[in-house]
């Protein structure tokens, strides 16, 4: 008896045991844990609420703070102003499930997950594209995405060296400023004046992956060009080895433009070499020391440290370095505004509203909207989130991609339209993988979650290719990327019907009748509900096959590979 009590009890300590571990694994699996309040919790010193609209506004503007507002209401009116000039006829205003789309695709990078589109169903209608906004902004994931885009921006998409740069600790200090709502010349600042260790002060990777192995220290003329082209946008690259003698480079004050030398590009370069490798110090300051043999020249001579335009900006005497972080970040320089203006303007609509993001001549004038976000952001102190919210919130942002009349490319270059954008790589990857859970991902899912997403997403890329810095470029879909998409692995593994991870069976298992669950299918890919002949087609589907596993998972493999998935509109 004792011998037959004795085992009864191992036996159920181990089922026990066992039970407890079977729970403890589909908990880290499902990451279904209760989700967080709808407003996400703001960090200390950013009032995101200041620049929503009150909650019980039908008028996305009327509740704005009266300066924001005056920006928006001028943004449309200038927009307004231009097609008139053009005699074009605008798109209405698009509805609330694709701007909320568009500002999940731009800021955190995925399209909205099914608890998202839940927790904003249950407001009004007329509060949700608010409230999206505000979520967003004030998400851990805006700030990763943001660090991410900016970092291959800032300091390009290649490893760098291997010993003295540390790219991950350069995204999270950029995604540690946005979460704080630092200010943009703050952070351009940082990076200019940076001095320290690659390890423990991470904006000195901004220096560190210039390094080259034959010259143990930054290279004074690659952060040349990446200055130029990321805080002023211009590309002045060619000016390196010659005179501008094709009128491509203006340069100088206003008032006295002229065509750029070598001397300008090599002066800017001059500001750099006062960063010095010193061993175990890491970056630290020193005296500019720059000798460079220019073209037609017979021997190197000095160069010293000038800024290319604006020189009255800069500060007369002091360390090289802070000088030319003044200079980037004055009040008067609105080319380095502007730049900054463009960029964020090119995240958010997934194109550069001109030709380019970062090649904006000195003699090309500035649009009137742009002239006022310009203005906007010098008088409010370059706050990216105003910034970001003065765009989102304006007619053109909003605007529908589709009309009642014939769009041209005129209405596509005049923003008539909401531009249709084709999704970059990691957009299409955080998308699929966003589209097969129900509730969101984040740094709230559990551990494995999130593993998944990561290693689903490098995986992704390196199968499907990945733009690099030009992330703007607009790159055709080649044949292998279409493969990719129809029979690769993460599309595969995102459609499986498994009940304890995948919305394709969760759809199946909580929706009840057929065309709820063809509703939720799209509500989870496309982020919209489907029209009448689009459920009918998708319940005629499911009504005709007894297994209803396989054709849910059609179905949501035939969504992530239709056109509309793949494209911002």
């Amino acid at each position: 008896m004792p011998t037959i009590r004795h085992t009864s009890a191992v036996a159920l300590r181990w089922m026990w045991l066992t039970a407890v571990l079977f729970l403890a694994a589909l908990y880290l699996l499902s990451g279904l844990t209760v989700p967080p309040s709808p407003v996400a919790t703001e960090p200390k010193n950013v009032s995101v609420a200041s620049l929503m609209p009150s909650a019980s506004s039908p008028d996305p503007l009327s509740e704005l703070p009266a300066d924001l507002r005056d920006v928006v209401v001028q943004l449309n009116q200038a927009r307004a102003n231009r097609l008139a000039d053009l005699d074009l006829e605008s798109a209405d205003v698009a509805d609330w499930t694709t701007i909320c789309r568009r500002l999940s695709l731009s800021l955190v990078g995925t399209g909205m997950s099914m608890q998202e589109i839940r927790q904003l169903q249950s407001l009004p209608e007329s509060e949700r594209t608010a409230r999206h906004l505000r979520n967003l902004l004030s998400s851990t994931r805006h700030h990763d995405y943001w660090a991410e885009r900016y970092t291959r921006f800032l300091v390009g998409a290649e490893e760098g060296p291997f010993l003295v740069f540390r790219r991950r600790r350069f995204r999270h200090w950029l995604a540690d400023q946005f979460a704080s709502n630092r200010r943009y010349d703050g952070i351009v600042r940082d990076l200019i004046t940076a001095e320290g260790l690659w390890t423990d002060r991470p904006e000195v990777n901004f220096y560190t992956v210039t390094y080259d192995s034959g010259d143990d220290g930054p290279d004074p003329i690659r952060l040349a060009a990446r200055t130029s082209r990321v805080f002023l946008g211009l590309r002045i690259d060619c000016l390196q080895c010659h005179d501008d003698f094709l009128g491509n480079v203006s340069l100088g004050d206003a008032d006295d433009l002229r065509f750029g030398t070598q001397q300008d590009f090599h002066q800017l370069a001059a500001f750099f070499t006062a960063a010095r490798s010193n061993g175990l110090q890491g970056v630290r300051n020193g005296p500019v020391d720059y000798q460079y043999k220019y073209l037609d020249s017979d021997q190197e001579e000095s160069v010293p440290a000038a800024v290319p335009f604006g020189e009255a900006w800069m500060p007369e005497s002091g360390n090289p370095r802070r000088r030319l972080a003044t200079w980037l970040t004055s009040s008067e320089n609105r080319q380095a505004a502007r730049s900054a203006v463009s960029h964020v303007w090119a995240l958010l609509f997934g194109r550069a509203r001109g030709e380019s993001v970062d090649n904006l001549p000195l003699d090309e004038p500035m649009d009137a909207e742009t002239k006022i976000l310009v203005d906007d952001f010098i008088a409010n102190g370059f706050d990216l989130r105003r910034l970001i919210a003065a765009i989102v919130m304006s007619d053109e942002f909003r605007v529908d991609s589709r009309a009642g009349f014939h769009v041209t490319a005129r209405h596509d270059a005049a923003g008539a339209v909401f531009p249709l954008v084709r999704l970059r790589p990691e957009q299409i990857a955080g998308s699929v993988i966003q589209s097969s859970r129900v509730h969101t991902i984040d740094r709230d899912s559990s551990f494995l979650v999130q593993l998944q997403k990561f290693g689903g997403t490098n995986d992704f890329l390196k199968r499907y290719g990945d733009r690099g810095e030009d992330e703007f470029a607009d790159d055709a879909t080649t044949i292998s990327q279409r493969l990719v998409m129809l029979n690769g692995k993460l599309v595969d593994e995102s459609v499986d019907y498994n009940p304890v991870l995948n919305a394709s069976a969760h759809v199946l298992m909580f929706s009840g009748e057929d065309d709820e669950i063809v509703r939720n299918a799209y509500w989870c890919v496309l982020n919209r509900p489907p029209d009448q002949e689009e459920i009918d087609h998708f319940v005629a589907r499911l009504d005709a096959t007894d297994y209803r596993r396989g054709a849910i998972e059609d179905l949501f493999w035939t969504l992530l590979n239709s056109s509309e998935f793949a494209w911002n509109h």
